[in-house]
């Protein structure tokens, strides 16, 4: 049973940091439901404003149309009071719709509707595309700007006339004069939501754009780290962003920007070096190596030194 309507969760959404937990799997790569359960509950300990099963960081990609099932299910069962779910949905029109009415069936209180798979669409058939998937479900659709699905202001106004429930634009793109100019077509009619690689990168100027918050994969392993940077941002404390940055948030880029999809990589070995393990990516991702793992341990303990809450440092 749902509990946020979909003009209420667009302002839920928009009032906090957005977790986006890994998909947790055994070392010959099977869900491992167990483990995302107890993940699940160690991260309602710490307040945010929406939690993303299976999404980009869940490895979304990689998973069955069951495991996505059982991720949400298992979401929907752990999050705290008060933190809505989002369930993903994507791949094909039938195949996002169908992932939608789960997702509903569930429990989930809204959706992240990914790219369609492979194909390059126009902007009308990037439209009737959210639509469909909006016309299916009560469930509020926001939707994930990236790779072959490129939204025009336009396409997203339509949808918006026509679909109450369409309710959130993320941004994995970076074009600022588009989301400047969907910005001012669409104006708070959605919510807007920062979902670059690393987004802390991006969250101060997005932030003068009306972008208010965003997908924070760093929270995975350094909840603490990735809230006290959230508040640095709402706030416009410049200083302490440009630290954190320079201390932590660029390093961590440069490990990540080593090969393809070290974006998710590097996230499950922060995951597996403070004691959370959640298992090894899925092909054709691939785990970091040894000496980028010893890399990441010394970022790690610097946002350790950096935030005095955080819990012992990796290796003592």
């Amino acid at each position: 049973m749902t509990t946020f309507a979909p003009d209420h969760l667009a302002g839920h959404l928009g009032s906090g940091l957005l977790s986006f937990p890994v998909s947790h799997f055994t070392e010959n790569l099977t869900l491992d439901e167990s483990s995302y359960r107890d993940n699940i509950a160690r991260l309602a300990d710490y307040e945010v404003a929406g939690l993303f099963a299976a999404g980009g960081t869940g490895e979304f990609f990689s998973l069955t149309g069951s495991e996505i099932s059982t991720l949400v299910r298992a979401a929907v069962a752990g999050a705290p009071e008060g933190t809505p779910v989002l369930a993903p949905a994507g791949l094909g029109t039938k195949q996002a719709i169908e992932m939608a009415r789960d997702a509903q069936a569930a429990g989930a209180d809204g959706l992240l509707l990914f790219p369609p798979y492979l194909t390059e669409a126009s902007s009308d058939g990037l439209r009737d595309y959210v639509k469909a998937v909006c016309d299916s479900t009560d469930l509020g659709v926001v939707v994930y700007n990236r790779a072959n699905a490129i939204y025009r202001a336009e396409a997203l106004a339509a949808v918006a006339e026509a679909c109450p429930n369409f309710i959130g634009f993320k941004d994995g793109v970076g074009d600022l004069e588009a989301i400047t100019r969907i910005h001012g077509v669409l104006g708070d009619r959605l919510v807007y939501i920062g979902g670059l690689p690393t987004a802390e990168l991006f969250a101060l100027p997005y932030l003068e754009l009306g972008v208010s918050t965003y997908s924070s994969a760093i929270f995975n392993f350094l909840p603490e780290f990735a809230l006290a940077f959230y508040r640095a941002v709402r706030a416009k404390d410049r200083a302490t962003v440009r630290t954190l940055l320079d201390e932590v948030v660029l390093p961590y880029t440069d490990i990540r920007d080593r090969k393809q999809g070290y974006a998710v990589s590097i996230v499950k070995a922060g995951m597996r070096l403070t004691g959370h393990s959640a298992g090894p990516v899925r092909p054709p991702l691939t785990d970091l190596t040894e000496a980028e793992d010893a890399l990441l341990a010394d970022i790690i303990n610097a946002a350790h030194r950096l935030t005095p809450a955080l819990t012992a440092p990796v290796g003592s």
